[in-house]
């Protein structure tokens, strides 16, 4: 079992240092949503389909992430909010390459 630590600035702006695990297949709404970083009801509404948006963030580290999906650039196209460094978290896994990867969460839409 290997775990990352990663960092997540929640909406109101408190930066969290997290121990996110690899061996689980969780992205990083899941990691959000089990830290209980965002009311719930509010992140990943679509359950992790790429749908909704709600789990947008802004990364903020130089951790290089897989390539952008047809539909996550599609439903980022149509998302408030939305900068260069936009993802949807429910895209990007937690696996060993995402250490120190650092991220802001997109305000609510």
């Amino acid at each position: 079992m290997v775990d990352i630590n990663i960092k997540i600035t929640d909406r109101e702006g408190t930066l969290h240092n997290i121990v996110a695990p690899t061996d689980m297949a969780m992205n990083l709404m899941e990691v959000v949503r089990s830290y209980e970083l965002a009311p719930e009801g509010t992140i990943g509404v679509c359950g992790g389909m790429a749908m909704c948006a709600s789990c947008q963030c802004y990364v903020l580290s130089a951790v290089e992430l897989p390539e952008m999906s047809d539909d996550e650039e599609a439903m980022l196209s149509e998302a408030f909010d939305v900068k260069k460094n936009s993802r949807l978290g429910c895209q990007i896994k937690m696996t060993p390459d995402m250490e120190g990867l650092e991220v802001e969460l997109a305000p609510e839409s």
